[in-house]
């Protein structure tokens, strides 16, 4: 099986466009945000740059083709990953933590309290073990058992992340999205993909109705929706999903049993 590399659409469309543009120069801080436009993981360290405030140079990376150039700045060629000052770090939640600690003017995207700060990590890390696993699972999975499982096993995970939400509040982060919600939120914006060929809409019986309206409000979010391409963009890579055939570090490790690196 050939890996997506040059059938990929080159750059971003739609709204994420606008934004590319706006960033296409050298930021007065020096911080160059290195991007696949396709990639979740990128999405979650662009909207932490929007909802930071964080000025930044954008410039599209396809990791598949495992550059030179980028392997000097990440050695597993992946995205998202940052440069600034002759600096270089990947990783999208280690990501998230250094803008935070870098940048401590810009607005906060984890709590004061190091306490609190713990229970966003903790939160986190059942995202990244247990949503985003069994998203993709659902996704690979190609016998009609094999996907009613998968689906059970995400939909559960997504019944468990609600129990982190309050009536009062739209977000985990209260009136703005946190840390927490940023970990999450692109695939919340992919759902779609789910629903469309993985039996049907998301519903409150399986989740809640209060996920339900959280999804909602993440995907209307200014700076999810900024991030996000033309849905047509995606089908080409998401359809090698479907079909069990991506080759992407995430795909290969769910197709194996192993956590995603």
């Amino acid at each position: 099986m050939s890996a997506p590399d040059v059938q990929i659409h080159a750059v971003a469309t739609g709204k994420a466009a606008e934004l590319v543009k706006a960033h296409s120069k050298p930021s007065p801080n020096g911080l160059i945000f290195y991007s696949g436009w396709f990639c979740p993981y990128v999405a979650r360290v662009w909207i932490a740059l929007e909802e930071k405030g964080v000025e930044y140079e954008y410039r599209e990376i396809n990791p598949y083709k495992k550059e030179e150039s980028f392997l000097k700045i990440n050695p597993k060629g992946l995205v998202p990953a940052i440069e600034r000052k002759g600096f270089a770090l990947y990783e999208s939640l280690v990501l998230l933590e250094y803008l935070e600690e870098a940048f401590p003017d810009s607005a906060k995207i984890f709590p004061e309290s190091a306490e609190e700060r713990a229970i966003s990590r903790m939160r986190i890390d059942m995202v990244s073990k247990k949503v985003i696993p069994a998203f993709f699972r659902t996704m690979i999975s190609q016998t009609e058992e094999e996907q009613r499982q998968a689906r059970k096993s995400f939909t559960e995970a997504l019944k468990e992340f609600a129990t982190y939400l309050s009536e009062e509040k739209p977000f985990v982060g209260g009136e703005k999205l946190d840390a927490v919600d940023i970990s999450l939120a692109p695939w919340l914006s992919r759902l779609y993909i789910i629903e469309e060929n993985r039996g049907g809409p998301i519903t409150a019986e399986e989740t809640s109705e209060r996920f339900l309206r959280y999804v909602k409000d993440v995907t209307q979010r200014e700076s999810v929706q900024n991030v996000f391409s033309d849905k047509a963009q995606y089908k080409q890579i998401y359809q090698r999903y479907l079909r069990n055939e991506a080759q992407s570090e995430a795909a290969k490790a769910v197709r194996a049993g192993r956590p995603i690196p």
